[in-house]
């Protein structure tokens, strides 16, 4: 594939506070690129240094293999939809988009005709083509982020770049924008790249997922790979989904957390020395406190907590040793859900092989 956008060796300075630390990662011609990290990672600094809004310290953006250093941001041809997408309330729907087209600074649109044409193109494409007419006020916020979105491709953007564009909205609505988000991506064969703090958006948006964290991209794969073999414990942590337990690593083949011991095995290459242990929460199975573990079966022994009920899955909570608080999730098109006795003790057993060890 075809970088059409590189970022080398970027660093940004905010005072003595450092946002982004050496960063490099290529975009890939029509790829949509999710780019994962807590609050305060740097990733909407990142969004505003490519966009052209902020000015890198060190390091350089390059579009089509040619820097963008000293490009204002309205001539790099690089989309941007914020989170508050930034519509004008006093304006329709079809204003809204065609504000671009004909107050831009370089070649405005003069053509209403053209101009028509392009909007309601744009306005069908996000499935708005009979709301041109509605004020901003008059729509939802589902519909706000398609206006944005519309806004933005009618420029005909080399790359849009999306700085939490689903933070805004309800879970149902965020969950039918990220299935639209792709379908227009994949219609127009333009590079998207994504930034957000929830982990399951990530992995349902991307073809890749880069990790960033305290300025510093930590792991960039596919989304499999990601959230079967996370990189580092840090990367384990922001996917939500795994049980760790801190600990040390004795000669690569005991791990040793608390009083509790569990195997390492060859192909987890674990170091010796302080680490993390880690399952994953779907990976565990629940057995009565006097059930003997089958053969291979590690794990530990936890009293139940309570339970929370997602529709396709349930989440067991369990408290072991030291108060730790252990997760486990039932995917109800696997297993049946299970009624556990409040305070009752239990066993929480896996496999070695579905551990992973970090030092």
């Amino acid at each position: 594939m075809t970088a059409i956008l590189e970022i080398r060796n970027v660093t940004k300075l905010y005072g003595n506070e450092l946002a982004l630390d050496g960063l490099s990662v290529g975009l890939q011609a029509n790829e949509y690129i999710s780019l994962l990290g807590p609050s305060g990672s740097g990733k909407s600094t990142l969004l505003r240094i490519i966009a052209g809004f902020e000015k890198p310290d060190a390091g350089d953006i390059f579009l089509e293999g040619k820097s963008v250093a000293g490009v204002p941001a309205h001539k790099r041809g690089i989309g941007f939809v914020s989170q508050s997408f930034a519509l004008f309330p006093h304006m329709s729907v079809f204003d809204n988009v065609a504000f671009g087209l004909r107050h831009r600074e370089e070649e405005p649109v003069r053509d209403e005709g053209e101009i028509t044409r392009r909007v309601n193109d744009m306005l069908d494409l996000v499935g708005l083509v009979d709301l041109g007419d509605r004020r901003i006020s008059q729509i939802s916020g589902g519909q706000k982020q398609r206006v944005a979105l519309a806004r933005t491709l009618v420029a005909d953007p080399k790359i849009i770049l999306l700085d939490e564009p689903l933070g805004a909205l309800d879970a149902n609505l965020r969950s039918r924008m990220r299935a639209e988000l792709r379908r227009i991506r994949q219609q127009l064969g333009i590079t998207f790249m994504h930034v957000t703090g929830n982990e399951q958006e990530a992995l349902a948006m991307g073809d890749r997922v880069a990790v960033l964290d305290s300025g510093r991209l930590i792991q960039v794969a596919d989304p499999d790979t990601v959230y079967n073999r996370p990189a580092s414990a840090r990367v384990a942590r922001f996917l939500d989904c795994y049980n760790m337990f801190e600990g040390r690593c004795e000669d690569g083949e005991r791990f040793i957390a608390g009083d509790t011991s569990f195997p390492c095995l060859a192909n987890q290459n674990a170091q010796a020395g302080p680490g993390f242990y880690c399952v994953r929460f779907d990976k565990i199975r629940v057995a009565p406190a006097s059930e003997a573990p089958q053969p291979g079966e590690v794990g530990v022994r936890a009293t139940f907590i309570t339970s929370e009920y997602s529709g396709p899955s349930v989440m067991y909570f369990f408290e072991g040793q030291g108060n730790k608080v252990l997760e486990v999730e039932y995917h109800l098109s696997h297993r049946q859900p299970e009624e556990f006795s409040l305070g009752g003790e239990y066993a929480l057993l896996w496999s070695p092989g579905d551990a992973l060890v970090y030092a």
